[in-house]
C-alpha cells in the first residue's frame, strides 16, 4: 500500500533546484564568475527546449510569480539601505533613478530602431524594460571587490529607487498601444504613481516601524514576519489607490530599516534569504521561459542593442544627469566610468518582459529575446569584471564593505536592558584604544570582548582591537544602538549623550 500527494513531485523539484542553485551560487564565486549566470542556464537545460522536465508556458503565471519576487527585492533593498548613505547619495542618487531611467530608456530606443527595424513604441518598450539597474546582481559582486563608500551608497540608493521608474514608463507605453492617452493623461497618471507611491511607503512604513517597535510578539521570529506583511500592506493599499506600489514597498523598508534598531538584524536576515530566493527563481524563470531555438534569428540585433545600453546608453545617463557635480569637481571622471560601468541589469527587467506578453503586445516575444541577451552579457560581462575595473581606476578601498551596521541591538527577553554589538574595524574610533581613553554613553557597560573565538572580561586598561567583537549593555532605549555607534565612530557627544564613568 502507497500514498501520495499531487504536490509531491512539484515539491521534490522545487527543492532539488533550490540545492542545486545554491550550490552553483558557491561554485561561480570560487571561479568568480556571477552565480546568477548558473541559474540562468539552469533554467534553459530544464526547460522546454532543452530536458523538458519543468514546463512553464504561461506568462500570466510567470508574470505573477515575478511580480512577488520583485516585491521582496525591493523591500529587502529598502531594509539594507543605510540612512547615512541615503543623505549622502540622495540628490544624485534619485536624480539616477528618475532622469537617468528616462535618458537610458530613449538612448537604448534609438539604438533598438538602429538595429532592429521596430517601431518607435516598441523600440521605446525595451528601452523601458532595460533601464533599471539590479541591486541584488550589483552588490552581489561589490561584496568582492569593495568601492569608495560614496560610490556603493549612490549605486545602491540608485538600483534601489529605479525600479519603479522603469515599472512606470513600462506600464505607460504599454497603456499608450491600448488606449493612446494624452499628454496630460500621461502626466497625471506619473503623478499618481509616483506621489502616491512614496506617500503610501511612508505611512505604512512609520506606522509598521512603531508597531515594530512598540509592540511586544513574544518571539523574535514574529517581527519579520510581521514586517512581510507591512510591505504587502504598502504595496496593495498603493495599489488600490492607483499609486506605484513597487515605489511604496522600496520606501516602507527604508522606513522600517532606519527606524527600527531592536530585531534589525532578524529582520534584515530573514528578507536576505527571501530576496536571495527571488533572486535565483528569477534567472531559472527567465531560463524556463526563454527558448533557445528562436534565439539564433534576434542574436545579432539583440546583441546590438545590449551594446548600445552598455557602451551608450548608461554612461550617457550618467554623465548627463551628474553634470553639475562633474563641473564642480565633486565627482570625477573615473568615478562616473566606473559607476556606469556597474549598471548591471537583472530581475527587474525579467519581471519587465513579461509584461507585453501578458498584454499580449504584436512584438512582446522579440522584445523578451532582446531582454535575454541584455540580462546574459550585463551579468556575464559587466558583473565579472566591474573588480577590474575598479582596481584599473584605482578605485578599489580595501576597508570598504557593503553596509552593515556598527552597533546591533540583541534584544534580552524579559529583561529591561539591550545587548548592544560592536563589530571593531580599522576605521573606527575605538580600535586599538584603552576602555578608560573612550568612555561609553552614560548607563552603558561594555560586558565581553570576544577576540579569536576567547571572551575577556574587560578593565579599564583593555584595549580594543580591530577584529574585536565587543558586547554592550545598555538600558533598553530606541536610540542605544545610535549612542554606541556615536561612542564608537568617535563623533561628539552632546547633550543628548552624556557619557558614563570612566573605567
Amino acid at each position: 500500500m502507497t500514498f501520495g500527494l499531487g504536490v509531491d513531485p512539484l515539491v521534490l523539484v522545487a527543492a532539488g533546484l533550490l540545492v542545486l542553485g545554491v550550490l552553483s551560487s558557491a561554485f561561480a564565486t570560487r571561479m568568480r564568475l556571477p552565480g546568477l549566470l548558473l541559474f540562468l542556464a539552469l533554467g534553459m537545460v530544464i526547460g522546454d527546449d532543452g530536458l523538458g522536465l519543468l514546463s512553464l508556458d504561461d506568462p500570466g503565471v510567470a508574470q505573477t510569480a515575478g511580480v512577488l519576487a520583485l516585491l521582496l527585492i525591493l523591500f529587502e533593498g529598502g531594509l539594507t539601505t543605510r540612512p547615512a548613505d541615503l543623505r549622502r547619495a540622495a540628490v544624485p542618487g534619485f536624480a539616477l533613478a528618475t532622469v537617468g531611467v528616462v535618458l537610458t530608456t530613449a538612448a537604448v530606443a534609438v539604438g533598438a530602431i538602429v538595429f532592429t527595424g521596430l517601431d518607435v513604441l516598441t523600440a521605446l518598450l525595451i528601452g523601458a524594460v532595460v533601464s533599471s539597474t539590479d541591486a541584488a546582481a550589483v552588490f552581489s559582486v561589490l561584496r568582492r571587490s569593495p568601492l569608495p563608500r560614496r560610490i556603493t551608497a549612490l549605486l545602491e540608493v540608485e538600483s534601489g529607487a529605479n525600479d519603479p521608474m522603469a515599472i512606470l514608463l513600462t506600464i505607460g507605453l504599454l497603456e499608450t498601444w491600448r488606449a493612446q492617452p494624452g499628454v496630460t493623461e500621461w502626466l497625471v497618471f506619473g503623478a499618481r504613481q509616483l506621489g502616491g507611491g512614496v506617500v503610501g511607503g511612508v505611512v505604512v512604513g512609520v506606522v509598521g516601524a512603531w508597531l515594530l517597535r512598540r509592540i511586544e510578539l513574544g518571539a523574535a521570529g514574529l517581527y519579520p514576519v510581521l514586517a512581510l506583511g507591512l510591505a504587502g500592506v504598502a504595496y496593495g493599499a498603493a495599489a488600490a489607490a492607483g499609486a506605484s506600489g513597487f515605489l511604496a514597498v522600496y520606501v516602507c523598508g527604508l522606513m522600517i530599516g532606519a527606524r527600527v534598531p531592536r530585531y534589525r538584524r532578524g529582520i534584515r536576515t530573514f528578507h536576505e534569504g527571501l530576496a536571495n530566493i527571488a533572486e535565483i527563481g528569477l534567472f531559472l524563470l527567465l531560463g524556463l521561459l526563454v527558448f533557445p531555438s528562436q534565439l539564433p534569428a534576434v542574436i545579432l540585433p539583440a546583441l546590438g542593442v545590449t551594446a548600445v545600453l552598455v557602451l551608450v546608453a548608461r554612461p550617457f545617463a550618467v554623465h548627463a544627469t551628474m553634470i553639475w557635480p562633474l563641473l564642480r569637481r565633486r565627482w570625477d571622471m573615473r568615478e562616473l566610468g566606473l559607476v556606469s560601468w556597474s549598471g548591471l541589469r537583472g530581475a527587474v527587467p525579467i519581471v519587465l518582459a513579461t509584461f507585453p506578453l501578458t498584454a499580449q503586445y504584436p512584438d512582446g516575444v522579440a522584445i523578451f529575446n532582446i531582454v535575454f541577451f541584455v540580462v546574459l552579457v550585463s551579468t556575464a560581462v559587466q558583473g565579472s569584471t566591474i573588480g577590474l575595473v575598479a582596481r584599473r581606476l584605482g578605485l578599489v578601498k580595501e576597508d570598504a564593505t557593503i553596509w552593515a551596521p556598527i552597533a546591533e541591538i540583541l534584544p534580552l527577553e524579559g529583561a529591561d536592558i539591550d545587548l548592544v554589538e560592536v563589530d571593531v574595524t580599522d576605521h573606527l574610533h575605538i580600535a586599538g584604544r584603552q576602555l578608560r581613553d573612550v568612555p561609553l554613553p552614560h548607563g552603558a557597560r561594555l560586558t565581553a570582548i570576544i577576540r579569536n573565538e576567547r571572551t575577556i572580561v574587560p578593565h579599564g586598561s583593555t584595549r580594543l582591537l580591530p577584529g574585536d567583537r565587543a558586547l554592550v549593555t545598555a538600558p533598553r532605549d530606541p536610540r542605544a544602538a545610535e549612542r554606541v555607534t556615536i561612542w564608537a565612530t568617535g563623533e561628539e557627544h552632546t547633550g543628548d549623550h552624556p557619557v558614563a564613568e570612566p573605567y
